[in-house]
């Protein structure tokens, strides 16, 4: 939200810094507006279901607002667990797990407190990845659809513009202006739409995607070595390889 405010503000008095006597008046054309942004939202309730149109906007406030978490508390937390069912055996954990927070981590310790077959607590974990990551790709695809529609439609536009200046703008000199302004602005509006308001959101969900499925994966290998027994050192060595070599040494660079 910072950085669109900040490049809306910058971006804006440049531009009016460039001559245009402090106003944007240019820039809004009510046409334009209605074939780039009412062909994209043509586009998108032909092409998406109507229930992920409904969550556009949650999906934006969540890429908005969306904190990484430390992938380092996540493995302390997770050794520490793994020193409590070896020390005390796997059926103490259950005195832990109303304090876990996450809910993947919590299903999974509570499927191997259950004693599970591994087999399974893999799948059951494995699937509920991936259906998160299915729900992640809707979406990002709701805001795809909104950023590829803004280069197209604005194209569309300006073929628009030209056909009324070639049509009526020798004769009509009021045509041509109007022809030129909807050739003009409509592919502002979809540069406008694919690299700045709508283009980064996209890569945003994706980044978040990945962050979160890395983290998930980190907490099923250390469900999984809970369950078969490993020593916390194994343990911590086994989910120390998902982090960069600088933060192996958590917080310290490696003697």
């Amino acid at each position: 939200m910072i950085g669109i405010i900040v490049g809306f503000v910058v971006a804006g008095y440049c531009v009016v810094s460039l001559g245009m006597d402090g106003s944007l008046g240019p820039f809004y054309d009510l046409p334009s507006i209605g074939i780039v942004f009412g062909g994209i939202i043509g586009t998108m309730c032909i092409q998406l279901p109507m229930g992920a149109l409904k969550q556009a906007f949650t999906v934006f406030m969540k890429a908005a607002t969306y904190k990484p978490r430390d992938p380092v508390e996540i493995i302390k937390r997770i050794c520490e667990y793994s020193e409590v069912a070896r020390r005390d055996g796997i059926l103490a954990l259950e005195g832990v797990l109303a304090g876990i927070d996450d809910a993947f981590l919590r299903q999974g310790l509570q499927l191997a407190v259950d004693g599970t077959d591994p087999e399974l607590i893999a799948d059951i974990l494995e699937t509920e990845m991936g259906n998160l990551e299915d729900r992640h790709n809707m979406g990002k695809k709701v805001w795809e659809t909104f950023k590829n529609g803004g280069p197209s439609w604005g194209a569309l536009g300006t073929v628009i513009g030209l056909i009324i200046m070639l049509k009526g703008g020798v004769e009509d000199p009021n045509k041509l202006t109007a022809g030129m302004a909807v050739a003009l602005i409509t592919t502002f509006y979809g540069s406008i739409i694919a690299s700045y308001l709508v283009g980064p959101i996209v890569d945003r969900l994706d980044v978040n995607n990945k962050d979160e499925i890395a983290l998930k994966t980190i907490m099923l290998k250390g469900i999984m070595a809970i369950q078969a027994g490993d020593n916390p050192r194994i343990v911590e060595q086994k989910l120390k390889i998902f982090l960069p070599p600088r933060q192996r040494g958590f917080g310290k660079e490696p003697g």
